[in-house]
């Protein structure tokens, strides 16, 4: 199962990977990390399992809520609004995304800023290959590379 959450403001989704994540502040300890003040260190978890998502509050100070009602624990629908404290998602649910064909670019690469590939240069300590099939000196090897 796919399961994402899209931030009702804007921003990149949080794609939930494994089947148990610890959503908070404390980088070592939470799978999802948000790094807001008003998100506890240890604030809920998310289970997914058989086609379902589940969250659980770890006793948060500002708590979680689901579609506005504040909660300790419920299953996810698609659709749902899911808040930590101030910080709203969309929860999304679905079958695993295909893969991105070869040449496709997808929306979360989109925003990446990558440096610009510098040329390749062999290392001189590499002997160089050649095929010793084609004689460059040999009538066929000018025709075109036939």
């Amino acid at each position: 199962m796919f399961a994402q959450l899209i931030p009702v403001n804007g921003g990149v989704p949080i794609t939930i990977e494994k089947d148990v994540c610890v959503v908070g502040r404390l980088r070592e300890h939470c799978d999802i990390v948000l790094e807001k003040k008003s998100i506890s260190k240890m604030h809920c978890v998310l289970i997914k399992t058989d086609g379902l998502l589940f969250v659980r509050d770890l006793a948060s100070t500002n708590g979680v809520k689901v579609n506005g009602q504040r909660i300790t624990r419920g299953a996810l629908l698609p659709g749902d609004q899911l808040a930590f404290a101030s910080e709203k998602f969309k929860v999304h649910l679905g079958a695993d995304p295909a893969p991105p064909r070869v040449g496709e670019r997808t929306e979360m690469l989109d925003h990446i800023d990558l440096p610009p590939l510098e040329p390749f240069t062999p290392s001189p300590e590499l002997p160089r290959l050649r095929d010793s099939s084609i004689d460059e000196d040999s009538p066929r090897a000018s025709r075109n590379g036939v």
